[in-house]
């Protein structure tokens, strides 16, 4: 679904695509498998180099360490930027939308995919444990910067009970991991987020 809303606006067929924030690289095969070129940069170094491994085989795709505020990449060089979950969160992320705005090239688009705290249960949970959190705040934040947000509905499926407490214990907590474990039966979730995405 994330991937049929990006395509609605920009596909990355042909194009020089920059993943931000790539972790080990799960989505860099999917980005080169059209692409002309893919750019996974990741500030945790061990991070970089099992990206690395799940890689060496693509001639196309470099993994390069370095952060949003940053970025290894030149000039006006980037006509797809993919981002999920990962530093582009709201206010205090200015200065990686500077870079943005550096490397972007004339036409460009990015993305940036984000939770959705205002709806699914998924996005009651993430409100609940940020209890800080202003999603109508970030809302504002977004729009003031001159991106599109669109809501998407998905869902997290895995194939065992085990596995779906084994991602929540990541993603949550320990104590709000165990207060959404015990009041959440099955192997999946509802969950909604945005894609947000800027033309340049």
């Amino acid at each position: 679904m994330i991937w049929d809303a990006m395509r609605s606006v920009q596909s990355w067929d042909g194009a020089r695509v920059l993943d931000i924030g790539c972790g080990t690289g799960f989505h860099l095969p999917l980005l080169a498998s059209t692409a002309s070129s893919v750019i996974g940069v990741e500030p945790h170094e061990p991070l970089v180099r099992l990206a690395q491994a799940r890689v060496a085989d693509l001639p196309n795709v470099d993994v390069r360490l370095g952060g949003a505020e940053s970025l290894p990449v030149e000039d006006a060089s980037i006509d797809v930027m993919h981002n999920r979950w990962a530093y582009f969160f709201g206010a205090g992320c200015e200065p990686g939308l500077a870079e943005l705005d550096r490397v972007m090239a004339p036409g460009g688009v990015a993305f940036v995919i984000d939770n959705d705290a205002s709806r699914s249960t998924f996005g009651g949970w993430f409100a609940a444990s940020l209890p800080a959190y202003d999603p109508a705040g970030v809302e504002r934040f977004w729009a003031r910067q001159g991106w599109t947000s669109t809501p998407v509905l998905m869902r997290w499926q895995f194939d065992s009970r085990e596995d779906f407490e084994a991602v929540v214990g990541i993603e949550f907590a320990t104590r709000h991991a165990a207060q959404i474990l015990a009041s959440h039966e099955g192997t999946g979730v509802d969950y909604a987020v945005y894609v947000r995405h800027k033309r340049y």
